[in-house]
């Protein structure tokens, strides 16, 4: 069986070990939680697909589609095309005793099979910003999504970061079977 090694062209996060980044090769989803702000939470995660970068690309870049990938996203929807997309997100999100509802006007930059970057224009947020980084891997391509946000209704850091840590891996996980038609 041939080794498997993870090229220096992919961009993990430094503290994910080799023993993780062959786990990442062999269907693991990698999550790194960090704080952010009082208020807010940042994650990163990555995941292998064994497709051809381009393949994703075509997939990841179909907005009105990421409801398929993200439960919680109930419409994306592309109100403005060019070089700079204008993206309009709604997601619902169940806690407890109450249901959260939040909507993100976003501008979306896009290096062509590369990277995708999310800025926050408007919407239910303090702060949104996040990018989505695509890297040959071996025979296929490693997903990183990294994302920072923080809500306007106050709710602890640790409660967030704890949320993103739990919700993104099964997230990315619905994607790859979207995306690999499993």
């Amino acid at each position: 069986m041939k080794a498997l090694s993870v090229p220096n062209t992919v961009e993990l996060p430094s503290s994910w070990s080799q023993v993780q980044q062959i786990a990442l090769l062999q269907g693991e989803i990698l999550v790194e939680t960090r704080s952010h702000s009082a208020w807010g939470g940042a994650v990163t995660a990555a995941m292998y697909l064994p497709l051809k970068r381009s393949q994703v690309w075509q997939q990841i870049t179909d907005y009105p589609r990421w409801v398929q990938y993200f439960p919680d996203v109930i419409k994306s929807e592309v109100l403005q095309r060019g070089e700079t997309k204008r993206l309009y997100q709604v997601a619902k999100k169940a806690f407890f005793l109450f249901t959260a509802q939040v909507e993100v006007y976003l501008n979306v930059i896009e290096v062509l099979q590369r990277r995708i970057q999310f800025r926050l224009e408007q919407g239910t947020f303090h702060d949104f910003t996040a990018e989505l980084q695509l890297e040959d891997c071996e025979s296929g391509t490693v997903l990183t999504y990294a994302v920072q946000a923080t809500p306007n209704i106050p709710i602890p850091a640790m409660f967030i970061q704890q949320a993103m840590h739990l919700e993104l891996p099964e997230n990315m996980r619905q994607m790859r079977r979207i995306i690999c038609g499993r």
